[in-house]
C-alpha cells in the first residue's frame, strides 16, 4: 500500500482519533467550572475559548462548518473560521462542533450537557446556516427508508413499529420538551407512545436512539441545525437513520442559507447528505447523563472525565476515562 497515497484520498489519516477527544475534554473541563453558576454565556464562553485553543494544536487545516453562528455574531469558532495549527500545510478538514451542548443545562446543572464535535474531509459535512431543523431518528436495524420527514409522526410511528413487530403504542419516542412541540407530544400520545421529554441536549436525545438501553426507539422534533449534523456523524458510525429538514423563520435565515449555497429550503437531508464519507464524532461529558459521565472533582486534587469517540470508516466505538490534574 503506497501510505501517501493513503493518505492524500482520506486526510483524516493523519489526525489521530484520539486528539479529538483531547479537544472535546478541554472544552468540557472549561465549561465544568460553571456547573451550576447560572450564567450560561460564561460556561459556553468557556468551552469555545478551550476548544479553540485545544484545535490549535493539532497539526491540521481545518475549517468550522457548523460552529457557534456565524461571523458577525459570535467572536470564535463561528462559521468559516480557520481552526488547526497548520493552515495551508496540514490535511484540509472540515469540523462540526458545539463546544457546550447544553447551556442552559450546565448553568442549572442539569444532566446530559456534553461538549461535541464531528471531523470529516473537506466537502464532506453540510454547510449550512446557523438556524433550526426538523428532526427524525430511529436506531441501527432497520430497512432503508424506513423513517421520512414528509409523513406524518403517525405514519413514521406505525412504520418502525411494524418492522419492530410491535403495536405503535409501544414505541418510545424522545422529543426536547418545548411547547413547539404540543401538538407532536398529543399526537404521539394519542397513539399511546411513551414520550420521553427532555430539556435540552438533543444530540445526547438522538444518539439515545442506537442503545438499547435506554428503550428509546425514535427521536422527533425540532432543534438546532448544529446538533442535527453532530448527531447524524455520529449515527454514520454506529448506525441508525435520520432525516433532517432546515426550519426558516425570516427572509435574512433564508439570506443566511443562500449565502451558504443552499437554494432548495425544503429539502429533506438524510444522514449521509449531512455527512459523507469517513467522519469522526467525538463527546465529553460536562454534566452526567445517560451518554456520559460529566466531570468530577476529586478530593485528590485530580478530576476524572468520560469521553466516547467513533469513527465511520471502522465502525470503532472508544469510551475513554481520563484523570487530570485539576487546575
Amino acid at each position: 500500500m503506497n501510505s501517501t497515497t493513503d493518505t492524500a484520498r482520506n486526510p483524516l489519516d493523519r489526525i489521530l482519533v484520539l486528539e479529538m477527544v483531547r479537544v472535546t475534554e478541554a472544552a468540557a473541563v472549561a465549561a465544568s467550572k460553571l456547573i451550576g453558576r447560572g450564567d450560561e454565556k460564561a460556561a459556553d464562553a468557556a468551552a469555545v475559548e478551550a476548544m479553540r485553543q485545544a484545535f490549535d494544536e493539532l497539526y491540521m487545516d481545518g475549517t468550522v462548518v457548523i460552529g457557534e453562528g456565524e461571523r458577525d455574531e459570535a467572536p470564535m469558532l463561528y462559521i468559516g473560521e480557520k481552526v488547526g495549527g497548520a493552515p495551508g500545510k496540514g490535511p484540509k478538514i472540515d469540523i462540526a462542533l458545539d463546544p457546550l451542548e447544553g447551556t442552559t443545562i450546565t448553568a442549572k446543572a442539569g444532566p446530559n450537557s456534553l461538549a461535541v464535535l464531528a471531523a470529516a474531509g473537506e466537502g464532506d459535512l453540510l454547510n449550512a446556516p446557523d438556524v433550526y431543523m426538523d428532526k427524525l431518528a430511529v436506531g441501527p436495524g432497520y430497512p432503508d427508508g424506513i423513517i421520512d420527514l414528509a409523513k406524518s409522526p403517525t405514519e413514521n410511528v406505525k412504520a418502525v413499529a411494524k418492522a419492530k413487530g410491535v403495536e405503535p403504542g409501544e414505541i418510545i419516542v424522545c422529543v426536547l420538551d418545548r411547547p413547539r412541540h404540543a401538538d407532536l407530544i398529543a399526537e404521539l400520545r394519542a397513539l399511546g407512545c411513551g414520550v420521553v421529554l427532555i430539556g435540552d441536549g438533543d444530540v445526547a436525545g438522538v444518539i439515545a436512539v442506537t442503545d438499547e438501553d435506554t428503550t428509546i426507539d425514535m427521536y422527533m422534533g425540532q432543534g438546532g441545525a448544529p446538533e442535527g449534523v453532530l448527531a447524524a456523524a455520529a449515527l454514520r458510525c454506529v448506525g441508525g437513520q435520520f432525516n433532517g429538514r432546515l426550519v426558516f423563520r425570516n427572509d435574512d435565515e433564508k439570506a443566511r442559507a443562500a449565502k451558504w449555497g443552499i437554494e432548495d429550503l425544503d429539502r429533506i437531508y438524510t444522514r449521509d447528505d449531512l455527512v459523507k464519507g469517513d467522519c469522526i464524532f467525538a463527546a465529553t461529558g460536562v454534566t452526567s447523563g445517560s451518554l456520559l459521565e460529566g466531570v468530577k472533582y476529586r478530593r485528590n486534587g485530580k478530576m476524572t472525565t468520560e469521553s466516547v469517540v467513533m469513527r465511520a470508516s471502522s465502525g470503532t466505538v472508544r469510551w475513554i476515562k481520563g484523570e487530570h490534574q485539576a487546575k
